[in-house]
């Protein structure tokens, strides 16, 4: 990816503007329980008040990163979504007790948003939802999830959503047990929400936020790894 990519301008919301709320992940294969799982807590998203943005797993086949790649028009809208976004609902499958290849190569784009004004999720509440057969699978790879949030400085919702495939979570009609729905509409709920509570906060520069004792020298050393 260029680093010259100028970046996407975000204008300051107020509370009466519709928050923005990504939803990426899913699965290649059609009518998939994650991708179903996703298209309700966005659904629940939008029905709270949000606009809705989908990049499914279509949308995220891209190239390995590379921080010195060239440029990628799928990664370049994935990024754009992203930079505008109050909000993220991120949904995988559980592969081997982790996230999808498909997902954890689109989270890993996000290295591209760490000279940002908000850097990486920095301030932005994110769903998380894992289907995966069985509990073990579902359980390890939610936190594995939740994990990648914390470090890309998102805020995990209190509620993540693991869905045990092998108990026919969804219907023939493609809808959601009631357990499952109750769930996935919380999540959707809940990034709204957080989204909401952090609207229109102009942010102080790094001088201001850390602590008063640090020297100019801390500062300036915070600033270069990209706090």
């Amino acid at each position: 990816m260029s680093a010259a990519v100028p970046a996407v301008e975000r204008e300051p919301r107020t509370v009466r503007d519709r928050p923005v709320v990504v939803g990426i992940g899913g699965t290649l294969r059609a009518g998939s329980s994650t991708s179903r799982a996703l298209e309700h807590a966005l659904a629940a998203a939008e029905h709270a008040g949000a606009e809705v943005v989908l990049l499914g797993a279509e949308a995220l086949q891209l190239p390995l990163y590379d921080p010195a790649g060239p440029e990628n028009a799928a990664a370049e809208r994935l990024l754009a979504e992203i930079r505008r976004a109050d909000g993220l609902i991120v949904a995988s499958p559980g592969y081997h007790g982790g996230p999808s290849g498909v997902v954890k190569n689109a989270l890993d784009y996000l290295e591209e948003l760490r000279t940002d004004e908000r850097p990486y999720l920095d301030g932005r509440a994110v769903g998380v939802v894992v289907c995966a057969a069985g509990w073990q699978a579902t359980i390890t790879t939610l936190a594995s999830l939740r994990s990648i949030v914390h470090a890309l400085r998102g805020w995990p919702t209190p509620l993540g959503v693991a869905i045990n495939s092998m108990e026919a979570p969804f219907g023939e009609d493609g809808r959601p047990c009631e357990r499952v729905a109750a769930q996935l509409a919380t999540v959707g709920q809940q990034v709204v929400e957080f989204a909401n509570r952090g609207e229109a906060r102009p942010r102080r520069p790094l001088a201001e936020r850390v602590d008063g004792r640090r020297g100019v020298e801390d500062v300036a050393r915070v600033e270069r790894r990209g706090a």
